[in-house]
């Protein structure tokens, strides 16, 4: 089981990980103007984690309806995922991955780990 590490902001606002089991963060959302807003980016999160995939990496994409994950390749050449919600705002984007693979694989990870993750508030350091 994972957990969603909401963590106040340098500009006042909140923002959360989702966390493995194993330490590493899955994905991260935007900032949020209220620790309430935030948890309900995180149930968002929840709800629609078992979206399909638009990849965006292959020529000729087929295009998929919100709620999705965009798989993408960012400026820098490494591959990437947002998750959208289904009135189209970004709820989660991840780290760089290598390539499509590692990316999907964190994909699959917010799957596993989402649908019963802890939303945990943590003090501001």
């Amino acid at each position: 089981m994972g957990k969603f590490a909401i963590k106040p902001t340098a500009d006042g606002g909140y923002m959360f990980n989702l966390i493995a089991n194993n330490g590493q963060v899955i994905c991260t959302s935007q900032v949020y103007k209220s620790v309430v807003n935030c948890k309900a980016g995180a149930e968002s999160v929840r709800t629609n984690c078992g979206s399909d995939v638009e990849d965006q990496t292959v020529e000729g994409y087929e295009p998929v309806k919100c709620p999705k994950y965009e798989m993408y390749n960012d400026a820098s050449g490494k591959v990437r995922f947002r998750l959208k919600a289904s009135n189209g705002e970004i709820i989660a984007a991840s780290q760089a991955y290598v390539d499509r693979a590692s990316c999907l694989k964190g994909i699959r990870s917010i799957g596993a780990h989402a649908p019963d993750a802890e939303i945990v508030v943590q003090e501001q350091e």
